[in-house]
């Protein structure tokens, strides 16, 4: 049995597309979601960031390549700022201008992927 959108964790769903002027989240709502993913901050309602530190370039560089393919299978791509040993995500949904649950799900997601 499935479960439902509610009780499955944020990285079990997918990425869901918005429509062009559809509203993106605010106040409780968008509380309950940040409240599923530790370490992301959420910048004035608008998008989620985090920095991630690995030890050299290349393990920085294969997390981004990681996230990427993450990405890529969600259809749901992030800024990624890329340095030696700095990773900063930011997520966001163009289409509203601000948050969605899907900047949520590929959130949980790119965590996932430190595991």
């Amino acid at each position: 049995m499935k479960l439902s959108a509610e009780k499955q964790s944020l990285a079990e769903r997918h990425c869901q597309a918005c429509r062009v002027g559809g509203r993106p989240l605010r106040g409780e709502e968008l509380r309950h979601l940040a409240g599923q993913i530790a370490g992301w901050d959420v910048v004035e309602e608008h998008h989620l960031c985090r920095e991630f530190k690995f030890g050299d370039f290349a393990a920085a560089l294969d997390f981004v390549n990681r996230v990427a393919a993450v990405a890529e299978k969600e259809g749901h791509h992030p800024w990624i700022h890329f340095t030696w040993g700095k990773v900063r995500i930011e997520i966001w949904t163009h289409k509203i201008d601000g948050l969605s649950e899907a900047d949520f799900v590929l959130a949980a997601k790119i965590d996932r992927t430190l595991a």
